[in-house]
């Protein structure tokens, strides 16, 4: 009669359990994979709509920097009094791409257009029915989504332009387009998706495609078109393109009556993820087999010698998995498994304090201190490479890298910050927003590496200038700066504003390589209690006037401003 060894009584119930457990795990891992490729795309998706939304923020505040810079360029103010439309074209087209832009459009005190530098031939109608050039004809400088009937989508600014004595003689509107093929292409590029963008209900650019053209005049689905146009609502969903499934987004672009008059529309494409993780889950059960084959003849040794601390290292590597790095892997043995054991504990411990200086950091910058970092030199290998691109996205959002000081973004936390501690201490919190005089002029004279030059030095002298931990200097964009002074009343911040503004004047800075230059400053100050009826807008925008008063009464010398004495 035929007798098992020991061997085989052992390997073949094995056998049959790693057989069944391969078939559940495959069946397992083809669930996991598919609810993994939805996780993947909503994920995406989610990053996709983000980035989105943060495109379309800067591209209103590039439009804004551009129209402001411009309408108070001496320059383009002299064209606009002249009516010299060549000479508005030769100003401000160059400097589209300075400041991401699309185009200029340039009218006089009724509305009517001197000229457009996207269509330099059509000039003379009136535009005075668009909101940003109604508001800038009224003295106000405004942002919107608009649509006109030449530029069917865009983000726009306009800004009045005033004569050295005050007169309004007309507008700058600036402005970054969304309706041409350009404008798709570079979405696509930037969120590897389709793109498309609807006026009202009818697709005007799109990056679908369809025989080779692009499908555009197509309408959004009934359905969808009242949730987002009707609604004011985005809409996210499954949708099939010309037989292609896709992760749809819809986003509504309101103008200034709040209508949401166009549609920006993004598609993650799903057919080619789902088949690649199809693949994928072929490719493990042939893996699979193929392993069980093999694993066979030392199948015996394996499970009687380091079946138990491999269950336990799997179980501690699946809370890894899974995000849990709160887990003491403990490995007693020797042996290879053991010392496994303790190079994942040291992994996890990395990670976990990474993790932990990660949050911490975050946490300090949404609190505006953007003087903290995570410190790299905590790190080796790759874990430090990782620390330092961390800390280099960290700080590619809160600092300046032309000029080593924050960014406007760190200012505006920082100010939230400080705003709302004021208001509860019941304390004065001064701002002083600071203008290189004529630096248009000087750039252009020099050339922009003086330019930066000038940018730096006044950088340098303003983190100079904050003696105390609480103080904040940023730069706030293009040729302005602000200091934000903590508990410093209105003596106290003309006081440091005087002084700046002195040091500045008195240094030499090198416009070639044997003769220096002097640069002046102007500076606007405004200081007060915050109270629930003020505004951080309104206390920005009382200072920001004082720096306009100061430019426009010549420049080199501290304002204070107020609301009593702001136009």
């Amino acid at each position: 009669m035929f007798k098992k060894s020991f061997k085989v009584k052992i390997i073949l119930p094995t056998f049959i359990v790693l057989v069944a457990l391969v078939v559940m795990l495959n069946i397992f891992l083809s669930v996991r994979f598919s609810d993994l490729g939805d996780s993947l795309i909503n994920e995406r998706l989610i990053a996709n709509i983000n980035t989105l939304k943060l495109y379309i923020k800067d591209s209103r505040e590039n439009s804004r920097v551009a129209a402001v810079s411009m309408a108070m360029n001496p320059r383009t103010i002299e064209a606009i009094k002249k009516r010299d439309t060549n000479e508005i074209i030769r100003l401000l087209a160059p400097t589209h791409d300075l400041h991401r832009i699309n185009y200029y459009t340039i009218c006089d005190s009724e509305g009517i257009v001197l000229a457009r530098t996207y269509q330099p031939d059509k000039f003379g109608d009136s535009i005075s029915n668009q909101q940003n050039i109604k508001d800038a004809l009224s003295g106000k400088i405004s942002t919107y989504l608009e649509s006109g009937t030449i530029i069917k989508v865009a983000a726009r600014t306009g800004a009045p332009v005033y004569d050295t004595d005050g007169t309004l003689i007309g507008v700058v509107s600036a402005g970054v387009r969304f309706d041409l093929d350009s404008s798709v292409e570079e979405l696509k590029k930037l969120f590897n998706s389709e793109v498309a963008v609807f006026r009202g209900d009818t697709r005007i650019v799109t990056t679908v495609t369809e025989d080779g053209e692009n499908a555009v005049n197509a309408t959004i689905d009934p359905d969808i078109a009242k949730i987002v146009i009707g609604s004011r609502q985005e809409y996210s969903g499954d949708m099939n393109i010309f037989g292609r499934k896709y992760k749809a987004f819809y986003m509504p672009l309101l103008n200034a009556e709040n209508e949401a008059f166009a549609t920006i529309f993004l598609g993650i494409p799903a057919t080619d993820l789902m088949a690649a993780l199809d693949d994928s889950i072929k490719n493990g059960i042939i893996l699979g087999i193929l392993g069980l084959i093999v694993s066979m003849a030392l199948l015996f040794y394996i499970i009687s010698s380091i079946s138990q601390p491999l269950v336990k290292l799997s179980g501690d590597m699946d809370n890894i998995a899974d995000g849990n790095l709160d887990i003491d892997i403990n490995i007693k043995s020797e042996d290879e498994i053991g010392h496994l054991g303790k190079s994942l504990q040291k992994v996890v411990d990395i990670l976990h304090k990474l993790l932990e200086d990660i949050n911490i950091m975050i946490a300090e910058h949404k609190k505006g201190n953007s003087d903290y970092w995570i410190s790299t030199t905590d790190f080796n290998g790759g874990y430090k490479i990782l620390a330092d691109h961390i800390l280099e996205l960290s700080d590619l959002g809160m600092m300046d890298h032309l000029t080593g000081i924050p960014n406007r973004r760190s200012f505006d936390n920082r100010m939230d910050l400080e705003w709302n501690r004021a208001m509860r201490e019941k304390k004065t919190i001064s701002i002083l927003i600071i203008d290189v005089d004529k630096f248009k002029k000087y750039n252009d004279t020099y050339g922009h590496q003086r330019g930066d030059a000038v940018l730096q030095t006044v950088a340098r002298t303003l983190k100079q200038s904050v003696k105390r931990s609480i103080d904040f200097a940023a730069r706030w964009g293009g040729e302005e700066f602000v200091i934000l002074l903590p508990g410093t009343d209105q003596v106290g911040a003309v006081s440091v504003a005087e002084q700046l503004r002195a040091e500045i004047e008195n240094t030499r800075i090198p416009c070639s390589e044997t003769k220096t230059v002097k640069v002046t400053i102007s500076i606007g100050v405004n200081a007060q209690i915050p109270t629930p009826d003020n505004s951080i807008g309104s206390f920005i925008s009382i200072a920001d006037d004082a720096l306009y008063k100061a430019k426009k009464s010549g420049r080199n010398r501290v304002v204070f401003g107020s609301d009593s004495n702001s136009d």
